[in-house]
């Protein structure tokens, strides 16, 4: 592949570096270039472009991620749609990423065209997650490059998601004088708790002296009728003689390994017994915080083995307590309410109104008021938290009809560049605590405030987790509206990329809310705007 400027007359087939623009025609980043799009740029006087021009052997870049991704043999993962040279795995389960790391090296050694980048290992995931992402960084790649990483990726699996299990758990908690009943109950509810992540359930609990007979028996006793047994002693660990893990010898089972590198979590005790596995809890694990105790639980009802050897090497990372920022995905922070999730606007109208043949189709008169005025005062007085209006075409006229309004300007230089950039924009202005930013366009007449909350409303009854877009007659629509997940994803799109790639992309639930003809009305044309009522200025 060569990259660079290309003669005009030399550019069939190469691929666009840039937006680039002939006449009313625009031609977005990453396009190829047909015989028909050089005549246009011809015809606007456009003697060179700076582009990729492929050669005879090359793939271009979605071709390239996408026969990578098919060679890849993985279990419990969704291959998403390659889209500008990148394809998304998602997890199809919940469970833990097991991941083949010599291969991921192998892969990345291979050439700096060819990317993949994935999530730790054992790294716990949910259902829906992007465990792993493809990514090519030219317009395109040798096909023998290509051929080397399909090479590698042949023959094992490169990753996977190893989906938890509804296991049955019996729980033994020890007592000494001047334990708190209390205390014990608690336990078991941040017990039940942790299994409910898994679909797993408590079905039964002793409690016994802190003795090593008494444990021992109530071991034998749970193990023959449930997958696991935990046992929350009295007192810590503190030989491994102790208690814990002499009952587990005691009842005829193996100490696999007592104690860990792992801080809260040092006392843990890994056994078997009777074929089922007993793990002697440490005391951090009677709170529901990130502890030793989930990173061998998640394995175990992953149906992964964890031996000696793993708990050694758990050592780097394994400092939790220290790190304060650290999440608590066991005890989540208090969340607002639903009724109280902020969400902001983005309202675009930066564009140029090309198809209008040179007046600003924004400032086109409704009932006497600009479109870009009628469209943010409806903004304003939606249940958004804030409006921010994205300018760039006509930036002064523009924010002078604005005049007054109580909206945050996002000035975008790079407008001519395409939709993306304005998104982009948009996004960084967001209020760093909204959950969502709704993407209204400018040019869009018939969108009312109601109509926005509607929007708002179906974003908050589904937790702030979904894209809610307008519909009408089961059409999609605009505004949509994308939750603060999305906003990452945002930062990385190009050229004329809207949102709509991401809905696609991302793999989001997506709710469809219908407002009526509003949702597709826009005036693009001066025969659309005129038919809604416009009336364009000079």
């Amino acid at each position: 592949m060569k990259f660079g400027p290309v003669s005009i007359d030399e550019a069939e087939g190469a691929v666009l570096a840039h937006a680039t623009t002939a006449g009313e025609k625009r031609f977005r980043k990453a396009h190829r270039l047909s015989r028909e799009d050089i005549a246009a740029l011809k015809a606007a006087g456009v003697g060179e472009v700076v582009a990729a021009v492929l050669a005879e052997d090359d793939l271009g870049e979605d071709a390239a991620a996408a026969k990578i991704a098919a060679a890849m043999r993985h279990r419990n993962i969704e291959v998403k749609p390659a889209a500008t040279g990148r394809v998304n795995l998602h997890a199809e389960a919940s469970g833990v990423f097991t991941v083949d790391a010599a291969m991921i090296d192998a892969i990345n050694a291979v050439d700096p065209a060819i990317t993949i980048a994935t999530l730790a290992q054992h790294a716990p995931v949910e259902k829906g997650q992007m465990v792993a992402t493809v990514k090519i960084i030219p317009f395109a790649v040798a096909a023998s490059l290509v051929g080397s990483v399909v090479r590698i990726c042949a023959g094992r699996e490169i990753f996977a998601v190893n989906a938890y299990r509804p296991i049955t758990v019996g729980v033994i908690q020890t007592v000494l004088a001047g334990v708190k009943p209390s205390v014990l109950d608690k336990t078991l509810r941040v017990t039940e708790a942790r299994l409910a992540r898994f679909g797993g359930r408590l079905t039964a609990e002793r409690r016994t002296p802190h003795e090593i007979a008494p444990v021992a028996t109530a071991a034998t006793q749970l193990a023959r009728d449930n997958d696991m047994v935990v046992i929350f002693g009295a007192s810590a660990m503190s030989d491994f003689a102790d208690v814990v893990p002499a009952a587990i010898e005691r009842a005829g089972g193996t100490v696999v390994r007592a104690g860990m590198p792992v801080d809260p979590g040092n006392l843990l005790v890994l056994g078997t017994l009777d074929g089922k596995r007993v793990i002697g809890a440490p005391g951090c694990a009677r709170s529901p915080k990130e502890n030793g105790f989930d990173w061998v639980l998640d394995r175990l009802v992953a149906g992964l083995e964890v031996t000696a050897g793993d708990i050694a090497g758990m050592g780097v990372g394994g400092l939790l307590m220290e790190i304060p920022t650290r999440p608590q995905p066991r005890e989540p922070a208090p969340q607002p309410a639903r009724s109280a999730l902020k969400v902001d606007i983005v309202l675009l109208a930066a564009g140029r109104s090309s198809r209008m043949g040179g007046p600003n189709k924004l400032l086109a008169l409704f009932d006497g008021e600009p479109l870009v005025r009628r469209t943010a005062g409806r903004a304003l007085g939606s249940k958004a938290a804030g409006t921010i209006v994205v300018t760039g075409h006509q930036r002064e006229r523009v924010r002078s009809a604005l005049g007054g309004l109580g909206v945050t300007f996002a000035d975008n230089p790079d407008f001519v560049d395409g939709l993306a950039s304005s998104l982009k924009a948009g996004i960084a202005k967001v209020a760093p605590d909204a959950a969502g930013a709704m993407i209204v366009l400018g040019d869009m007449p018939g969108v009312s405030s109601t109509d926005l909350d509607s929007l708002i409303d179906a974003f908050r009854r589904a937790g702030g987790h979904a894209v809610v877009r307008a519909s009408h007659q089961g059409k999609r629509g605009n505004p949509v509206l994308l939750p603060r997940s999305l906003f990452a994803a945002v930062a990385q799109l190009e050229g004329d990329t809207g949102a709509r790639h991401l809905v696609e992309a991302e793999g989001l639930d997506v709710i469809d809310v219908e407002t009526g003809q509003g949702a597709s009305i826009d005036v693009d044309t001066r025969e659309a705007l005129e038919g809604a009522g416009g009336v364009l200025q000079d």
